[in-house]
């Protein structure tokens, strides 16, 4: 029962900080789609259990879209279910191996460049309902692409990284108190 509350315990506090990052990551000034979502999306399915990774993104998301703004409703929930679905893809980096971390990183903003222009083509009224309209909101959609994968390869790095330090620091920090307890 201690071993399950203290799980719980650190799957809140590992997620409500994770929340704030995504928040104050696209709350910030920044680069258009140059934001830590992504990379914290990731890590969230790399390090908690599938509900709690799920979660983050969709929580953060709904919050800061309170504060900047909710937008056409098919594409809002499509760029939502993108995000959950990149946290799912974030199971497959818990070895957090480097070239797993940047495959996924790139695969992940490939798949929500695929799927959110896709909605955006689909349910507005911006571009035609044809292969050409189609391949016009992908070639629109480009150099917000670019963007994306410099920024989704960059903060993976960052919070992967963190996260890697963190922890080391953490094990460092138990296995000094004990020899000092057990001394």
């Amino acid at each position: 029962m201690i071993q399950q509350n203290n799980s719980l315990k650190k799957n809140i506090g590992i997620s409500l900080v994770l929340i704030l990052l995504v928040i104050v990551g696209r709350l910030l000034p920044h680069v258009w789609n140059v934001t830590p979502v992504i990379a914290i999306t990731l890590l969230a399915g790399a390090i908690l259990p599938r509900w709690w990774a799920v979660a983050v993104p969709a929580v953060a998301m709904l919050i800061s879209d309170m504060m900047i703004g909710f937008y056409h409703m098919p594409v809002m929930l499509t760029v939502y279910g993108s995000f959950i679905a990149v946290a799912l893809f974030g199971v497959w980096l818990k070895k957090m191996q480097p070239n797993r971390i940047i495959l996924g990183s790139l695969a992940s903003s490939t798949f929500f460049f695929l799927t959110t222009n896709f909605a955006v083509w689909a349910s507005g009224a911006w571009y035609p309902k044809t292969l050409d309209g189609l391949m016009w909101a992908y070639t629109l959609g480009l150099p917000f692409f670019r963007n994306m994968m410099i920024g989704d390869v960059f903060f993976s790095a960052v919070v992967f990284g963190a996260w890697v330090v963190v922890n080391k620091v953490v094990q460092y920090r138990k296995v000094y108190i004990n020899n000092i307890i057990s001394h």
